[in-house]
């Protein structure tokens, strides 16, 4: 049987010191990994709009720009701003209706809050059967009409523009109160009320399309716009087709319409806000093969004229890149 020596101090020595090397260059080798800046992005849950959104720009962040970025999931709007008015989160998606609550005076108040921009339009419409008389959001008149939204505040304030656009208010319809747009689509699938608000595109309304045969979507006059923004001033008209996004659109029409916001905090470093643009512009292809509602996402679209401070960083690059603001409408 062979027997192995045994290690002299000395050797035992040289062996140590050199794993001890070996060590502290792997370390140094997965230091630039270890230590890089990991961003965070503010979302609503799973299954929304914008988590598929912060999912795609968290993607496209991370693998062509070379951003540590990851979603951050939140039960909802109004949890995560101030996540990224805190700087808990760096960036946030929320609509401008949202943000625009959170920049205002008064309790709740994030002044740490900067824009980088709009990312796309939101649409929603007012639903009826698809055999109903009404057409138009003027012929809710004396209907019952979700109002109230107690879970959703800034809800209440779109559905009232809505409802000025076709020459009404909240004191011409039968109201019904909900928490939210879900119970919204519920009340009418059970027949307690005659319409419900929804976005386009969301599961919610292709279920109830399903359910009750049919739904339709209530025209928005043009010419009521100017009494609608005295009371959301940035709702506008966006036009729509038949299409499977589209339910309940029997032909062209104007849809409302209002932003869909991304947004950061005044601590976040100019040149990564400014690399961040330029990776989504350059990469637009990979965002919307996640989420398709960014096929309308560009860096000039971003740039609006809102009453809301944008980043340092953001307002370098649309300036290096000879972008205007465009009309808020």
């Amino acid at each position: 049987m062979r027997m192995t020596a045994p290690t002299s101090p000395r050797a035992a020595r040289r062996s140590a010191w050199a794993l001890s090397a070996a060590l502290v260059s792997l370390a140094a080798l997965a230091a630039p990994e270890a230590g890089a800046q990991t961003y965070g992005i503010a979302t609503m849950q799973p299954g929304t709009l914008n988590h598929t959104t912060g999912s795609a720009i968290a993607k496209v962040l991370k693998e062509r720009g070379g951003l540590n970025v990851l979603v951050q999931p939140t039960a909802g709007e109004t949890t995560l701003i101030p996540m990224v008015g805190r700087a808990e989160a760096d960036l946030g998606i929320a609509n401008i209706a949202e943000v625009v609550n959170a920049t205002r005076s008064g309790p709740g108040q994030q002044p740490e809050l900067r824009l980088v921009g709009s990312l796309h339009p939101l649409r929603v419409a007012f639903f009826v059967r698809k055999d109903s008389d009404m057409k138009s959001v003027g012929d809710l008149k004396g209907r019952r009409v979700n109002v109230g939204y107690s879970a959703m505040r800034t809800i209440d304030v779109l559905v009232t523009a809505m409802l000025a656009a076709g020459g009404i208010s909240q004191a011409d319809v039968k109201p019904v109160p909900v928490p939210n747009v879900i119970r919204g689509a519920d009340d009418f699938l059970a027949g307690a009320a005659d319409t419900f608000m929804f976005a386009f595109g969301a599961p919610k309304v292709r279920e109830v399309d399903a359910t009750v045969g049919g739904i339709r979507a209530l025209e928005i006059p043009e010419a009521g716009m100017a009494a609608s923004r005295s009371i959301f001033r940035y709702g506008y008209l966006t036009e729509v087709s038949p299409g499977p996004v589209f339910v309940g659109v029997p032909h062209k029409m104007k849809a409302y319409s209002y932003d869909n916001m991304l947004f950061t905090n005044a601590k976040v470093k100019d040149e990564v806000v400014y690399k961040m643009i330029e990776t989504l512009e350059a990469n637009k292809a990979d965002l919307v093969a996640v989420q398709p509602a960014l096929r309308e996402f560009s860096a000039a679209g971003l740039f609006k004229s809102y009453d809301i401070a944008y980043h340092p960083g953001a307002l370098k690059y649309f300036k290096d890149k000879g972008l205007e603001p465009k009309a808020a409408q």
